[in-house]
């Protein structure tokens, strides 16, 4: 990792492919290349026992659950399963529980700067969509001891099932010394840090997409997509990189599509989960409010700006997945820009764009930066959006 304008840098080895096979294969239940089921190989990198790690059921409670269920590496790290939610919000290791925030793209997630509030007073960074954790780590941490996800009861537990493999048993005392295991809550840390090495790896961040080939001359975007691309980094015509643009460049070679604040912009509640879930009849979700490391009521309502990296092939939208279509998502920012009643209505019920699910805080200052768009320009930026889609998920976009 490298620092450039206070952000953290992936750096960008040569992409191992039997990493890469390692982890696609595993995702799917196979083994790697080579191994043998009674006999797991000797893992060469802390990378490759991240790999094995990330894809292992036996670190959920009922062994039916990995890193990969909610993070597939054949949909650009998000949920493909289906619930009685569609894709909203994903279900829990026990097959009946479910979330109530959509599950983010694990892709380009470790160029997410440290939490930390600036000196102008804006939270950054972190992991989560409301920046609960501070790293990768910290992140993969999360989900084994979640009752709703993984549900493991305690860190000495995953250990324990760590410890029933003699491979992890092996590497774990390479990378991480002989007396690992005499201490579960440091060998706990290195199984987070192992996992958050793997996706540090180029496979979760190849910078492959049609834009990227554009920015290096390798091929050329549509006149719809360039009309998007212009739109995109206008600083007149749209609100678009207010928020989704990291460096000040707009030909970046390492542009993420986020500049990892929070804000609040007015998405209502899903009101489809919250009646599966089980949620109370008066529970908000209150974003950036709800981390630990935050108490300002000021905060209450903001998420995370996402990537728009993989957009178009990681629907539904939205921290709670409340929208099904990508043109959807546009179609809401402008809004706020519109006076037409046209514009007032969510295309996908035929009726008005609910109200926030918290009213206050809204960012309204950058919502309404810019005029209302036409179709043919709402339509350019859903274009653009698509040109920035990993080049080994460009398939998903016929689908």
């Amino acid at each position: 990792m490298s620092r450039n304008d206070g952000f953290e840098t992936m750096t960008q080895p040569p992409l191992l492919s039997i990493l890469a096979a390692f982890c696609v294969l595993t995702a799917a239940g196979l083994p790697a290349p080579g191994s043998h089921a009674e006999e797991p190989p000797p893992f060469e990198s802390i990378e490759a026992l991240g790999a094995a790690l990330f894809s292992d059921p036996n670190l959920s409670r009922n062994r039916t659950q990995t890193c990969a269920t909610c993070h597939d590496p054949g949909v650009a790290f998000t949920d493909p399963r289906g619930t009685k939610a569609g894709l909203a919000v994903s279900l829990g290791d026990d097959g009946v529980s479910l979330g109530d925030r959509n599950t983010p793209t694990a892709a380009y997630a470790g160029f997410a700067p440290p939490f930390h509030l600036t000196e102008e007073g804006f939270y950054v960074g972190g992991q989560f969509l409301d920046g609960r954790e501070p790293d990768l780590a910290g992140q993969a941490g999360g989900p084994p001891l979640n009752p709703i996800e993984m549900g493991m009861t305690g860190k000495d537990r995953v250990v324990r099932r760590l410890q029933e493999n003699s491979g992890y048993v092996a590497a774990f005392k390479k990378f991480y010394g002989e007396d690992i295991f005499s201490k579960p809550e440091r060998a706990y840390e290195a199984m987070t840090e192992s996992i958050a090495a793997f996706e540090m790896t180029p496979l979760f961040a190849p910078f492959d997409s049609k834009y990227d080939r554009f920015l290096r001359g390798e091929t050329a975007l549509s006149d719809q997509e360039e009309l998007g691309r212009l739109l995109f980094f206008s600083q007149q015509f749209t609100n678009c990189n207010l928020c989704h643009q990291l460096r000040r460049s707009p030909v970046a070679a390492d542009e993420t599509f986020s500049n990892y604040r929070y804000h609040n912009i007015g998405i209502p509640e899903n009101a489809a989960v919250r009646e599966l879930n089980g949620s109370a009849p008066d529970f908000v979700d209150r974003g950036l409010l709800d981390n630990p490391a935050v108490d300002n009521p000021a905060q209450g309502g903001k998420f995370k700006v996402p990537t728009l990296r993989n957009v178009a092939v990681t629907p539904p939208y939205m921290h709670n997945g409340v929208f099904r279509e990508l043109r959807t998502a546009v179609l809401f920012y402008n809004k706020y820009n519109s006076k037409s009643a046209e514009r007032q209505v969510n295309p996908e019920t035929g009726k008005p764009w609910r109200a926030p699910e918290v009213p206050e805080n809204l960012a309204l200052e950058e919502l309404t930066h810019g005029p209302a768009l036409d179709d043919r320009r709402i339509d350019a930026i859903v274009a653009f959006l698509k040109t920035l889609t990993d080049k080994r998920y460009e398939h998903l976009l016929e689908e």
